[in-house]
């Protein structure tokens, strides 16, 4: 029997995903774990695996859809079975979503002047008219009508492509008054091009509300200090040399984030206050040292997890975080390796950026933020001026949950660590 396909949650946040890419066609064969599309959830853009092997009978919604979770998506059954009527298959509860939709749909401006296509009708028509909740939203903000619209979705449903095509088109019936419709400046002359409104994808919106909840709701502060990089990038050059010697070519290269995440592992074992997180009642201590860190995508910025990584040597960290940059910038990255961090660390050090103060993932407590190695003139303890290499890390706190003398507790053990940096080898 066939098998309807719906756009599933992908994350615990999710509740309207993006079909980016279709990998499937109608009428191909597919097996368990084939990928069939590219998905942007409002985390990540990941793949959707085939859990239903059979034959593709029918793609409801083409690539490029904005479908709610729940909205069938394809359909998979027995070669020359008919496609099942997805009409016939309750999708998603219109009214219990409550995830924000992103304000920026792509729609363009257009007057809310009386038209043909915008008369208002009886609530019951558009109330009996089959459409998405995402293409009624839409609908509102073009001042359209959705009963009046023609779908070219699955049995004749309204979805988010027939909304942009109505506003876009040009009005059946002219105005009784003037019409100002914005018209984009042309070049000067100089290949300067006009400006341009970007479409906010699932990703970025989510970014925006997550950043914006945590910058207005926790009360940040911010500490800083300067650390000797010598030793550390000593160290690492040598470890490097013996690694390549023992493993040519394929052999695992540790970068200075590296010696970073591992060194603040150590030092919220020694200063567990900071890896914690508020709970409304209670603040949280957590006993094992989940580390996200930042990873940037075209589209974005996604945090990966190195679990356990209080417990983890060097090298596990090292092979660790290099396997999560390759599934995150593949899109093979799972909901369950993007949750669950006790701690954030975000480094801008390969950009050139000296110091900076990130803004805290909640519900993490604390979030570490690493500027560039850099050669300058330093007063050794001889007081003499010798060339040193420095190193500024940030440290922006959540003053509900960490003290001042909390965070400089942490950075002090983190300072002795990395300009000690054989450690963290024992």
């Amino acid at each position: 029997m066939a098998e309807i396909i719906d756009m599933p949650k992908l994350s615990d946040t999710m509740s309207v995903g993006t079909l980016v890419k279709w990998n499937i066609k109608e009428g191909q064969k597919v097996a368990f774990g084939d990928i069939l599309a590219e998905v942007e959830t409002d985390k990540a853009t990941m793949e959707l695996s085939c859990t239903v092997p059979g034959t593709v009978l029918k793609i409801y919604a083409p690539a490029g859809s904005q479908l709610p979770v729940g909205d069938p998506i394809c359909a998979i059954g027995k070669a020359g079975e008919a496609a099942p009527d997805p009409k016939g298959k309750p999708v998603a509860p219109k009214a219990s979503a409550k995830a924000p939709i992103p304000e920026t749909t792509g729609i363009p401006c257009v007057p809310a002047a009386p038209a043909a296509n915008a008369a208002p009708t009886p609530q019951s028509d558009a109330s009996r008219t089959s459409a998405s909740p995402y293409a009624r939203r839409m609908a509102e903000k073009a001042a359209l009508n959705v009963a009046a619209l023609t779908g070219t979705g699955p049995g004749g449903r309204v979805v988010a492509r027939d909304v942009a095509a109505a506003a876009a088109a040009p009005v059946s019936a002219a105005p009784s008054g003037p019409i100002n419709v914005a018209v984009a400046p042309p070049a000067d002359g100089k290949g300067i091009q006009p400006d341009a409104d970007i479409p906010v994808g699932g990703m970025r919106a989510t970014i925006a509300r997550r950043l914006l909840e945590s910058k207005n709701t926790v009360p940040h502060f911010y500490l800083e200090v300067e650390v000797d990089a010598a030793p550390l990038m000593g160290l690492r050059e040598t470890l490097n040399k013996r690694l390549a010697e023992q493993g040519g070519e394929t052999a695992l290269k540790l970068s200075v984030n590296d010696f970073i995440l591992k060194a603040s592992a150590e030092a919220l074992r020694r200063v567990p206050a900071v890896n914690a997180s508020w709970a409304g009642t209670s603040i949280r201590q957590h006993s094992a040292v989940h580390l996200s860190f930042g990873v940037a995508l075209e589209d974005g910025l996604v945090t990966p997890v190195i679990r356990d990584a209080h417990a983890k040597s060097l090298r596990d960290i090292a092979t660790d975080a290099k396997a999560l940059i390759g599934k995150a910038r593949s899109k093979k990255l799972s909901p369950a390796e993007m949750s669950g961090s006790t701690f954030t660390v975000t480094n801008l050090g390969m950009y050139g950026v000296t110091g900076f103060f990130g803004i805290i993932n909640v519900p993490n407590a604390a979030i570490l933020s690493v500027g560039a190695t850099i050669k300058k003139p330093v007063i050794d303890a001889n007081d003499r001026i010798v060339m040193g290499h420095r190193m500024v890390i940030g440290l922006s706190g959540d003053h509900r949950v960490v003290d001042g003398a909390n965070g400089a507790q942490f950075l002090q053990a983190l300072k002795q660590i990395l300009e000690e940096p054989t450690l963290i080898l024992i």
